[in-house]
């Protein structure tokens, strides 16, 4: 399949983790999941998802800021691709782990589950992702690398600091061999501060 029809390749919308099919899960990782998945898996193997992007374009109001004091973290943006990993979960694990990424990905609702291809070394594989939805108010939209760093360096929420966030993304992303220009020129700008 050429990159004209990988990009073009609809996804599905969905509801509840009861919405998803029969059989294993698979789960991508693009950002805190790559590093800290929080669940058992069978393997974990390099993918890319065409038709969006990683890009830090998220409020963070409870992981990773608050909403008197929002960090930023990573969403699916639409547009171009994204090098990840793809988590497989077993079918009877499936439940479990679908509900905890619910409960973990969609606090307030700023992503829209959905399964769309990925693609490995071995064929596609229809994975759950949560993409970024555009009309939350959550939504940051684009920031330069200076504004987002000066938000993310004294973030803090739930899950740890902001910019602990940046800089183990960018170190698993690297074990993977995946440099992410637009990170890097944000961990730039913190470590420049």
């Amino acid at each position: 399949m050429n990159t004209t029809n990988r990009s073009t390749t609809r996804s599905l919308r969905l509801g509840a983790p009861s919405d998803l099919p029969d059989g294993p899960l698979y789960v991508f990782g693009y950002g805190s999941l790559v590093w800290r998945p929080g669940f058992e898996y069978l393997r974990c193997i390099p993918a890319r998802i065409y038709g969006f992007h990683r890009a830090l374009r998220v409020w963070s109001w409870h992981h990773r800021g608050t909403e008197e004091r929002p960090g930023l973290v990573l969403g699916l943006d639409t547009g171009g691709s994204c090098r990840g990993c793809v988590f497989e979960v077993t079918a009877g694990d499936k439940d479990a782990v679908a509900a905890y990424l619910w409960e973990r990905e969609m606090v307030t609702s700023v992503y829209s589950p959905r399964l769309l291809p990925a693609y490995t070394d071995t064929g596609p594989v229809m994975t759950l992702a949560f993409v970024l939805d555009r009309e939350h108010p959550q939504y940051a939209g684009t920031l330069s690398p200076t504004e987002a760093a000066r938000h993310i360096a004294g973030a803090e929420g739930l899950s740890g600091p902001n910019p602990e966030y940046v800089y183990e993304t960018i170190r698993c992303l690297r074990d993977l061999g995946i440099d992410d220009h637009g990170l890097s020129a944000v961990l730039d700008q913190l470590e420049a501060h």
